[in-house]
C-alpha cells in the first residue's frame, strides 16, 4: 500500500528526527517505498495529539506493519522526541493492532534491540518476548548486541 508522497516525506521526516544514528535502525526512503509497493505492508501516521492525521497536520509519528497469514509484524514505530510521553505510541499500537485485526491477523509481533527504551511501551501494551537472536543488531562502533522478538495473541 503505497502512499502519496507527503505521506511518504512525513514518515522520513518523523524517521530523521526519531532514530538515533548510531543504531542504524533508521531506514531510507527507498527502502520504505519499495516495502509500501509490496502490497503486503501497511502504515500509520498520528499527529501530535495521537489522533487520524489531517491533510495540513505534522505527523508526530508512524508505525509500519507487514501483513502475513493469520499474523502482522510491527516492522517500525517511531514517535519524534518532541512528542513523546504524550501518548502518541500507545495511539500508534492501537492504530497498529486494530487495523491488523481488521485484515486477519490473529497474532501481531514485533522485534527489538536489547535495551530499546520502547520496551516498557510494549509490554505495557500486553507484549511478551518470545524469542531472541544473540548479537543480530551491530552499531555504527561496531558493537552488537541482541535482537529480542515479542508477540501479542
Amino acid at each position: 500500500m503505497i502512499g502519496p508522497n507527503d505521506d511518504l516525506d512525513r514518515i522520513m521526516a518523523v524517521m530523521e528526527a526519531a532514530f538515533d544514528p548510531a543504531f542504524g535502525e533508521a531506514w531510507s526512503r527507498r527502502q520504505v517505498e519499495d516495502a509500501l509497493l509490496i502490497g503486503n505492508c501497511h502504515y500509520g501516521l498520528l499527529d501530535t495529539f495521537g489522533d487520524a492525521l489531517r491533510e495540513d497536520a505534522e505527523a508526530a509519528g508512524f508505525f509500519l506493519s507487514r501483513h502475513g497469514y493469520e499474523e502482522e509484524e510491527l516492522l517500525l514505530l517511531a514517535v519524534d522526541p518532541r512528542f513523546r510521553r504524550r501518548g502518541v505510541g500507545r495511539a500508534l499500537l492501537e492504530q497498529f493492532a486494530s487495523q491488523s485485526r481488521e485484515r486477519g491477523a490473529k497474532r501481531l509481533l514485533l522485534e527489538m534491540r536489547r535495551g530499546n527504551p520502547a520496551e516498557i511501551l510494549y509490554r505495557d501494551f500486553g507484549f511478551v518476548p518470545i524469542g531472541e537472536r544473540i548479537d543480530y543488531y551491530r552499531f555504527s562502533d561496531g558493537t552488537r548486541t541482541d535482537a529480542i522478538t515479542f508477540a501479542l495473541g
